[in-house]
């Protein structure tokens, strides 16, 4: 295992082609890559970020979801020729800046009853199993992510889509499970070895998120359990803007959770 940090830990703070040096810098050897606007899909401004990156290595790519990737489910032809025509500049960039992985989140769930979990697991598994393929065909894995307002809102979503999708791999999200009130332990047994890699935070005593070692989370437990399913992947310290001061911490807290995969015999 190993720490990274999620470019969406510097959005508003800085472009991603001020991240990605912003990252070597402070000798972070890991990113994901958080494609924000629609301009940023383009295969120009993977071709700048992969100059820029230098020796950061990208493991995956992340999109502002809500843009685009509901629309994978829609039943009209014109939104599906258009919303694919995305995800081949997505999967194209991903190539380009050598990441293996597609961080996705799917529907958006506004209607109350798809908040309720309401779903027609057939409709989504089918949509979600062509686009897997898509993207597959690219020589890019989509990874569904655990988000308390998207397709994977609570355990058992991610088994009832495997039987669409076998080979489907999963997200875990610290801060979503969180969200969700079903606690991260049930994502992780659900997902298991089927898990890409985790995005992690911490939060204080008033539950406010914070930076990884900011707060009280008990990383040992969750790099325990890690291990227990076999996970041997990336932890990408995913936060908001506001959620810390100064952006050197971010060097600090990726340090602190090395610290804690060394003292486990994980880190590598």
């Amino acid at each position: 295992m190993r720490t990274g940090i999620s470019t969406a830990s510097l959005f508003m703070r800085k472009y991603n082609e001020e991240a990605l040096p912003f990252l070597e810098k402070i000798g972070v050897k890991d990113a994901e890559v958080f494609l924000t606007s629609f301009s940023e899909y383009e295969e120009d401004f993977a071709r700048l970020l992969e100059k820029k990156k230098g020796s950061v290595s990208v493991n995956s790519v992340h999109i502002l979801n809500a843009q685009i990737e509901p629309q994978v489910f829609s039943a009209c032809p014109r939104i599906q020729k258009d919303v694919y025509a995305y995800l081949e500049k997505i999967a194209k960039s991903a190539q380009i800046l050598g990441a293996p992985y597609y961080t996705f989140h799917g529907t958006a769930r506004y209607k109350k009853a798809a908040r309720e979990g309401q779903d027609d697991f057939k409709r989504v598994g089918n949509a979600l199993q062509k686009a897997f393929a898509f993207c597959k065909e690219k020589g890019v894995t989509l990874c569904l992510e655990n988000v308390e307002w998207s397709t994977y809102n609570r355990v058992g979503v991610f088994s009832a889509l495997k039987e669409y999708i076998p080979n489907l791999k999963g997200v875990l999200d610290i801060k979503q499970a969180r969200i969700a009130g079903e606690g991260y332990e049930a994502y992780l047994q659900e997902m298991g070895n089927d898990i890409a890699y985790v995005h992690i935070s911490d939060l204080d005593e008033n539950g406010k998120i914070r930076l990884p070692g900011q707060g009280v989370f008990d990383f040992d437990t969750l790099i325990k359990r890690l291990k227990d399913v076999g996970f041997d992947g990336k932890l990408f310290i995913e936060v908001y803007k506001d959620d810390y001061q100064n952006e050197d911490e971010l060097k600090t807290s990726c340090d602190f959770i090395n610290e804690r995969l060394y003292k486990y015999g994980c880190l590598h």
